[in-house]
C-alpha cells in the first residue's frame, strides 16, 4: 500500500511538492481529480493528518506502518474483526504540514500558533482545503443501502486518522464542511433532522492529540449531534487516546497552555457524554459496548510508555504510537462501522 500525499503551506494552502505557487481555490476540485485516485479494489479509505516534527515521507511510512499492521492482524485472527470477513483493503490519502520546530517550549508554541492560524477561519485555509478533499473521496459513493453507514457500490468506508496537532486538523476541517451550508458543496452527512447531508464519517481516531482539554466545549462545539443540532457532522465515535507519559502534551503543553492537553489527561468537558476505557491486549477484542459512543477516551498508559531514552526527551512518549495494539484499536473501528 503506497499512500497518496498532499501538501499543505504554511496557510494552510493546498501546494504540490516543488511548485511554486498554491493551487487556486477554484481549482482545488480539478487538482484533487486528478492527482488522488482512489483504488477500486480499496474497502477502506483514510485522511491520515500527521503531529509535531514530522516530515513528509516520515508521514506517509507512519502511515503505511500501522495500516499494514492493520491488515496482518485482520488476516490472522479474523475472529476478532467480524465485520471485515469481506476483506480489509485499506487506503491512505496522507496530509503534510510545516510542522518542524525546534524542540522545547518556544518550539512548541511556535507550531501550536502555526496550526491554529492554518485551520483557523478567516486567516488560514486548511480547514477549507481539508473539507474538499473529504468532499471529492465522498463524491466517489453512491448512497449508502443503511443510512448509518458510508458505503458505495464498492464498500468503501472513510476514517479519519490523526496523530498530535493533526487531530486538529481534521477536526476543523469536517467542522469547516458542517458550518458552510451557502458555500461550496463539499461533504454532506445523512440524517432525517437535514436531507441536504446525505452522509456521515464512520470513525475518526486521533492519537496524542495536541490540543486543550475542552477543545471540544471551546474550539469545535459544531462537531457531535446534539438535541439541538442533530445533523452534526461526527455521527460515528472520536476515539482518543492518551498517555501520562507523553511530555509533549503534559509537561510542554502544561507550559505553553496553563493545563495538560488531551494527550496527556484525555477530554476535558465536552457537549456530548463521554466513555472511558483502557487499550486492549491482541487478544482482547473491541465490542460496540466499549467503542459505540460520541467520545471514547483510551487510556494507553501501559502501552505509550516510549523508551529509556524518549522518556528523558522532551517530547516522551508523544510519538509513540506505532504499536500493534494500535493498529488493533484501528482494525476494530473499521470493523464495528460495518
Amino acid at each position: 500500500m503506497t499512500p497518496t500525499v498532499v501538501h499543505l503551506d504554511e496557510k494552510g494552502r493546498l501546494r504540490p511538492a516543488g511548485a511554486s505557487a498554491p493551487v487556486r481555490p477554484d481549482r482545488l476540485a480539478e487538482y484533487l481529480a486528478r492527482e488522488v485516485r482512489i483504488p477500486e479494489r480499496a474497502s477502506d479509505v483514510y485522511v491520515y493528518v500527521h503531529g509535531w516534527q514530522t516530515p513528509a515521507h516520515t508521514a506517509a511510512r507512519s502511515a503505511t506502518r500501522l495500516l499494514r499492521r492493520a491488515q496482518e492482524l485482520t488476516a490472522a485472527r479474523p475472529d476478532l474483526y467480524p465485520g471485515l470477513t469481506a476483506g480489509y483493503r485499506p487506503w491512505c490519502v496522507v496530509v503534510s504540514w510545516p510542522s518542524s520546530s525546534l524542540p522545547g517550549p518556544a518550539g512548541y508554541r511556535r507550531i501550536r500558533d502555526r496550526a491554529h492560524a492554518m485551520s483557523k477561519p478567516g486567516t488560514g485555509q486548511a480547514g477549507h482545503v481539508l473539507g474538499h478533499l473529504l468532499g471529492y473521496l465522498d463524491a466517489h459513493r453512491t448512497d449508502p443501502t443503511d443510512a448509518a453507514v458510508l458505503r458505495n457500490r464498492n464498500g468503501q468506508y472513510l476514517h479519519l486518522l490523526g496523530h498530535s496537532f493533526g487531530g486538529r486538523f481534521l477536526c476543523e476541517a469536517v467542522q469547516w464542511a458542517a458550518d458552510t451550508p451557502t458555500g461550496p458543496r463539499v461533504l454532506g452527512w445523512r440524517n432525517p433532522a437535514d436531507p441536504r447531508r446525505p452522509f456521515t464519517v464512520d470513525s475518526a481516531l486521533v492519537f496524542q492529540m495536541a490540543a486543550p482539554r475542552n477543545s471540544f466545549d471551546t474550539m469545535f462545539p459544531a462537531l457531535f449531534p446534539t438535541d439541538e443540532r442533530p445533523a452534526a457532522p461526527l455521527q460515528g465515535p472520536l476515539v482518543l487516546t492518551h498517555s501520562r507519559w507523553d511530555r509533549a502534551t503534559g509537561f510542554w503543553h502544561l507550559r505553553a497552555e496553563g493545563a495538560p492537553g488531551i494527550g496527556h489527561s484525555g477530554v476535558g468537558t465536552a457537549p456530548v457524554p463521554q466513555y472511558s476505557t483502557r487499550m486492549l491486549t491482541l487478544d482482547q477484542p473491541y465490542t460496540r459496548r466499549l467503542l459505540d459512543h460520541r467520545i471514547v477516551n483510551v487510556d494507553a498508559d501501559w502501552r505509550f510508555r516510549g523508551s529509556r531514552v524518549s522518556r528523558l526527551s522532551p517530547a516522551g512518549s508523544h510519538s509513540d504510537f506505532h504499536h500493534p495494539e494500535s493498529a488493533h484499536l484501528l482494525a476494530s473501528l473499521a470493523s464495528l462501522s460495518r
